[in-house]
C-alpha cells in the first residue's frame, strides 16, 4: 500500500487532492466517489446571502475560463441549517471557505462555523466590489482578518492569498503571523475580457478571476516563493489537470494541491489523479508522499 496521507494542524487527509471552492456542489456526489478525496472545501459563504454579479458569470478562453460569479450563497445561517447536514455524511475531510466585506464580518462568520474540519479564509476574490482582492493585496490588512478568525474559532484557519499581492511573501507571513496554520496558493488571477460586439467588458463588475492551464506556470511559482519562505503547510492551486501538474507543485514545495476549473472539462480527475500519483510512487519505489517530496526537504 502506498501511504499518501497528508499531516497539518492535527488534521490527517487521506491523500493530497482536495477540490477547490466553488467548482463543485453537491450533485457532484453523484459522479465521483467523495470518501476518496483527502477533503473538499465548500464555496465560499459570507454572513448575509449575496446574490453575486449579474450574467454573464463565465467564459471560456483559450487555456481555461475567466469567471465573476460574485460570491453568491446562502449565507452562513442558512447552510448550517439546509448543507451542512449532507456535507458531513461526505466521507471525507470538509472545510468551508468564508468571505467578509469587514474584519468584523469575518470574526462573525467564523463564529458561526461549526462541525467542519476546518476554515479557508477568501482574502483573494478578483470580481467583488468590498473586501476580496483588497483584503488580500495588503499585509497588515491580512494580518487583521487571519487574526479575527483565529481568535473566534478553534477550527484550524487557512488563507487563501491572491496572487495580485505585490509581495505575496510578505503576506503569507503576515498570515503566519497572525495564526494561519496553511496557505492556499492561489486564488484566480485577475483578468479581462472585452465584448468586441459591444466595445465594453464582457463582465459588469469588469474585471474576472482567470483558472486553468494557462495560470499554472505563474501559480506555481508563487507556490515556490511562498513555500521557501514561510514556515507553516501551502497547499497549491492554479491550473492543474493532471497527476504531473500535482508532482510540479510537490517539487514547488506544496504539501497538498486544490483542483479547481479542471472538472469542468473532465469532471473524473480527481479520482484519476489520486490513482496516477499511486501508480507513479510504485513504479518509482516510493512508499509514501514524504518520499515523493523528499528532494523538496532536501
Amino acid at each position: 500500500m502506498i501511504d499518501l496521507s497528508v499531516n497539518f494542524a492535527g488534521l490527517k487527509l487521506k491523500n493530497p487532492v482536495i477540490l477547490a471552492s466553488g467548482v463543485w456542489d453537491l450533485p457532484y456526489t453523484k459522479i465521483i466517489d467523495f470518501e476518496k478525496l483527502g477533503g473538499v472545501i465548500y464555496k465560499s459563504l459570507s454572513l448575509m446571502p449575496r446574490e453575486g454579479n449579474p450574467p454573464p458569470r463565465i467564459t471560456e478562453i483559450p487555456c481555461g475560463v475567466i469567471n465573476s460569479i460574485g460570491l453568491a450563497n446562502k449565507g452562513i445561517k442558512i447552510f448550517n441549517r439546509e448543507v451542512l447536514p449532507e456535507l458531513k455524511e461526505l466521507g471525507t475531510e470538509v472545510f468551508l471557505n468564508i468571505f467578509g466585506e469587514s474584519i468584523e464580518e469575518f470574526s462573525k462568520i467564523s463564529s458561526l462555523i461549526r462541525d467542519v474540519s476546518g476554515i479557508e479564509v477568501n482574502i483573494s476574490c478578483p470580481n467583488v466590489e468590498k473586501g476580496g482582492v483588497y483584503f488580500g493585496r495588503d499585509p497588515e490588512t491580512a494580518y487583521q482578518v487571519t487574526k479575527a478568525v483565529c481568535e473566534n474559532t478553534d477550527l484550524p484557519v487557512i488563507v487563501k492569498l491572491t496572487p495580485a499581492a505585490s509581495d505575496i511573501v510578505v503576506v503569507a507571513e503576515a498570515c503566519q503571523e497572525a495564526g494561519a496554520c496553511a496557505i492556499t496558493a492561489v486564488n484566480t488571477f485577475p483578468g479581462l475580457v472585452i465584448d468586441i460586439d459591444s466595445g465594453k467588458p464582457l463582465f459588469e463588475r469588469v474585471v474576472g478571476g482567470v483558472s486553468g492551464p494557462a495560470i499554472k506556470p505563474l501559480a506555481l511559482y508563487k507556490v515556490y516563493e511562498v513555500s521557501s519562505n514561510v514556515g507553516i503547510p501551502v497547499i497549491g492551486s492554479g491550473g492543474i489537470g493532471n497527476y504531473e501538474d500535482v508532482l510540479e507543485y510537490f517539487f514547488a514545495g506544496a504539501m497538498a494541491i486544490q483542483l479547481g476549473s479542471v472538472i469542468f472539462t473532465n469532471p473524473l480527475a480527481p479520482i484519476e489523479i489520486i490513482d496516477n500519483i499511486t501508480k507513479y510512487a510504485k513504479e518509482k519505489g516510493y512508499s509514501n508522499l514524504k518520499e515523493i517530496r523528499r528532494c523538496v526537504d532536501e
